[in-house]
């Protein structure tokens, strides 16, 4: 666990002002900012006089007796500055705090969005059931199968779905688009992305209809040529 201890005075020679060294070491580009940002120039100086912060390596096991101990010896060593810290595993994951209640917020819309979907077609395929009662009665009697009436009932559902999709790639593509370039270094949007989406969309839309198709074509004939 990274800790990082905070002084609060203001380093010597302040910005602006040029500070000459010796280069004892080059390191490879790292982030050390979020995503959103792209890798920028870095100089790591050694500057015994003054500091901004300490970085240390603690057990997690019994960090508050740690920090208890940390904090005593600073107290003894700098009586005049706060102890102020925080983790390093907290500070970078504030980085993309926003994303992740984005994602939060769309897993429920989503969710809630596929529930009120998902109702809206039961209940029209239990209306479109009921309108057709007689013709599945007709079909069975003239030794229509169930999967083949399941199919019947499913085949128009099927049809707005996908074309439910055609519209709604181009808009997924431009938001998902333009919500990346928030970020220096990001993913391409390849095709697998919408047609894993029209797979899924398409599935749980006919499991929905098909739960009803299958009740209605497995209804009694005779039943059904006696509604009215």
């Amino acid at each position: 666990m990274g800790i990082s201890c905070r002084q609060t005075d203001s380093v010597e020679g302040g910005p602006g002002k040029i500070k000459r060294g010796r280069v004892i070491g080059v390191v490879e580009n790292f982030h050390y900012k979020s995503l959103h940002s792209q890798i920028e120039p870095l100089v790591l100086h050694i500057w015994p006089r003054s500091f901004d912060n300490i970085l240390m390596r603690i057990r997690s096991e019994d960090t508050k007796n740690t920090l208890a101990k940390i904090q005593q010896i600073w107290q003894e060593l700098l009586p005049l500055f706060p102890f102020v810290y925080s983790f390093l595993n907290e500070d970078f994951d504030r980085l993309y705090k926003a994303e992740e209640r984005l994602g939060e917020i769309f897993v429920y819309f989503s969710f809630l969005s596929i529930s009120v979907a998902c109702l809206g077609l039961f209940g029209l395929a239990s209306f479109t059931a009921e309108q057709r009662t007689k013709e599945v009665g007709i079909r069975k009697v003239l030794g229509a199968s169930v999967g083949n009436i399941s199919a019947l009932l499913m085949k128009d559902f099927a049809k707005w779905v996908l074309i439910a999709n055609v519209f709604a790639w181009p808009l997924a593509y431009m938001a998902m688009s333009r919500w990346l370039q928030n970020f220096a270094y990001r993913i391409n949007l390849g095709v697998w992305i919408f047609l894993l989406a029209a797979v899924l969309s398409s599935g749980i839309a006919l499991t929905t209809v098909g739960l009803k198709a299958v009740k209605t074509a497995l209804a009694d004939p005779v039943d059904s040529l006696r509604t009215e």
